[in-house]
């Protein structure tokens, strides 16, 4: 955390706070009341975060852009109000973002991220981009891994998405439910030998996993036989996502409707180029991946993904 000192719930706080404290506790809700949020690209998806985020009681959260309030924002992004075309899309969402929740400190920072220097991030406990390209998403989560902050990203293409998270050293504890054996003069027969669940006892382990940088979860070396042997457990979706976001570097933006036929032909020419440098065959996804990418269709599904080292995870996704 950025800040150290013991934080005291307060009366109306705990009364805000009434449901979720008695989901995750107490001490759980303290360190989000000591938490200091940035997050980066108020389109669509970053209004969903920052409500969240803000309803949840962090301590303080900095909605950043650098862009202009646009058609599709109005359509799209319900933290800015209606009469705000060409207004800073982070200005014009602080004051229906404020008025979610008084007790969080809700600032506004109108600045390009890309051209922050890394003791920019060292104020902030968690970071959290949308809406970015490639290289700045590796850039930013290496500055973040580096420092040890919280780093998550995420976005929405039509009916994909995606979210990523790099806890750097996450500790935590898991309830299991307690093994136990039978006593050989209980009972006979080869029943006896096999361990019992005990329903009414349980017990808790401490367990940390280490979670790895965005670079080494897009750039697995798909020819080794451990990953051939994940390869056929990972959905086609997790080389979708590498495929929009070699586009969003090309272009410069985002598949369109209004220039549907050009992007359909670029994504599936990105597509063929991006596997066969991977090693993977390109009928592991197939062409009509690339009909659910543009920004018009509504975002229904996600994607998750997680590489612990150079081993997948869990990368998960589902089409609707």
């Amino acid at each position: 955390m950025v800040e150290k000192e013991e934080v005291l719930i307060s009366e109306e706080e705990a009364a805000q706070y009434d449901r979720q404290i008695r989901l995750w506790g107490l001490e759980a809700q303290k360190r989000l009341r000591q938490s200091k949020v940035l997050l980066v690209g108020l389109g669509g998806l970053g209004a969903e975060v920052a409500k969240n985020l803000i309803l949840a009681g962090v301590k303080g959260l900095t909605l950043m852009d650098h862009k202009q309030v646009s058609g599709e924002d109005s359509h799209a992004q319900f933290l800015i109000p209606t009469g705000s075309l060409g207004r800073n899309r982070a200005e014009a969402s602080l004051e229906r973002a404020q008025n979610l929740n008084p007790m969080v400190e809700v600032t506004v920072n109108k600045d390009n991220i890309e051209e922050k220097e890394e003791d920019f991030f060292k104020d902030f406990d968690a970071v959290c981009l949308t809406s970015c390209s490639r290289d700045l998403l590796v850039k930013v989560n290496k500055i973040c891994h580096e420092k040890s902050k919280k780093f998550f990203m995420g976005d929405v293409f039509g009916y994909h998405g995606y979210m990523f998270a790099d806890l750097g050293q996450h500790e935590f504890v898991e309830e299991k439910t307690k093994v136990t054996k039978t006593s050989p003069e209980s009972e006979d027969g080869p029943e006896a030998k096999k361990p019992k669940l005990d329903a009414t006892e349980s017990t808790m382990i401490k367990k940390k996993i280490e979670f790895c940088q965005l670079k080494d979860a897009l750039e697995i070396d798909w020819s080794s036989e451990k990953a051939k042997a994940a390869l056929k457990k990972t959905p086609a979706d997790y080389f979708l996502l590498q495929v929009i976001m070699k586009f969003r570097t090309d272009k410069g933006r985002d598949p369109e409707p209004s220039t549907y036929s050009e992007d359909y032909e670029a994504l599936l020419q990105i597509r063929n180029d991006l596997l066969d440098s991977l090693g993977v065959n390109p009928d592991m996804l197939t062409d009509d991946f690339a009909s659910f990418c543009f920004s018009e269709m509504a975002p229904v599904c996600a994607v998750v993904g997680g590489v612990l080292g150079q081993e997948l995870v869990k990368v998960d996704i589902s089409y609707i």
